[in-house]
């Protein structure tokens, strides 16, 4: 088990994480969100030992994670971390860089697991392709197959997708967290976005300005969000009274006594968000067609 007990770190008399603590078991992953600066990539770096905790603990397996200050090379066999720079070599092979972890001595198996690897993240027919003629998401998948090459027991993730087209982004992550969960990896994800983690993660941690501000599954985070901005994360929102509600809490219907007044119509592929006036607040709701501006609504609110 990874345990992160109470642990804070400061840089310039400026405290960054404050009184962290979660666990994660062998083969769960455990998403760390928040916006930008909110400590997540810091996080990252202290359970990877690259930075010294002013207080606190990070282990796996009852084995302390130690700092720079007590370790003179940074990282550990059993720990793997994909940081938003790219460790690699421009001018060899993608074969080569992901094989830079693998032994010489049997070179069959590391062909093939080399393939293996390049089949997670979809690069098979860039195996002999030097790495100085990838795009920047290819370069990120690249790094990833080569945190997976000597099997982990902790991937640490940062952003890991953020450099991938759309596209490529869901089945890379399909494949990527079944690849995990397979082989029992446990993973910690930082992420600001909602569709890397949501479907995956077991658990999440909340971060703001060093602090877990809420903590849960996905479905108790999306459905109880103790926070405005913790349903931001999830979808957009109407905040009506004080109470949240997704766009699909609430509902055009024939008959209620609450009514609107419609200001914008906005696509969203797969149907229509509405905004409207009520009660002097804005509320937003899921709709299968436009509704025409400034037309009076009955709405009803499914909490």
């Amino acid at each position: 088990m990874l345990n992160v007990k109470n642990i804070s770190f400061s840089y310039d008399n400026r405290v960054i994480i404050d009184d962290v603590s979660f666990t994660a078991k062998k083969g769960e992953v455990l998403a760390v969100v928040g916006e930008s600066g909110s400590g997540k990539s810091t996080i990252l770096k202290l359970i990877y030992g690259e930075k010294d905790l002013d207080k606190g603990i990070v282990s796996w397996c009852d084995k302390k994670i130690l700092g720079p200050k007590d370790k003179l090379i940074v990282g550990h066999d059993f720990m793997k971390y994909v940081a938003q720079e790219f460790d690699l070599m421009p001018f060899t092979t993608v074969a080569e860089n992901i094989g830079s972890y693998l032994s010489n001595f049997y070179p069959k198996k590391k062909k093939k697991r080399i393939i293996d690897l390049l089949s997670v993240v979809g690069l098979s027919e860039y195996l002999n392709t030097k790495v100085v003629k990838l795009s920047g998401g290819q370069k990120q998948r690249v790094t990833i197959a080569k945190a997976l090459a000597s099997q982990p027991e902790i991937l640490l993730l940062d952003e890991p997708f953020s450099h991938i087209d759309s596209y490529k982004k869901r089945s890379l992550r399909r494949n990527l967290f079944a690849y995990l969960r397979e082989n029992k990896i446990t993973c910690v994800v930082a992420s600001h976005d909602k569709d890397d983690v949501l479907p995956f993660a077991d658990f999440i941690v909340v971060v703001e300005s060093g602090k877990i501000i809420s903590s849960g599954t996905p479905e108790d985070l999306y459905k109880n969000p103790v926070l405005p901005k913790i349903a931001a994360f999830f979808s957009e929102f109407s905040l009506v009274n004080g109470k949240i509600y997704y766009t699909n809490q609430i509902k055009i219907v024939q008959n209620s006594e609450h009514k609107a007044v419609v200001s914008e119509s906005y696509f969203n592929g797969g149907g229509y968000v509405i905004k409207a006036d009520f009660e002097s607040q804005t509320v937003l709701i899921n709709n299968h067609e436009p509704v025409a501006k400034n037309k009076t609504i009955k709405i009803l609110f499914d909490k």
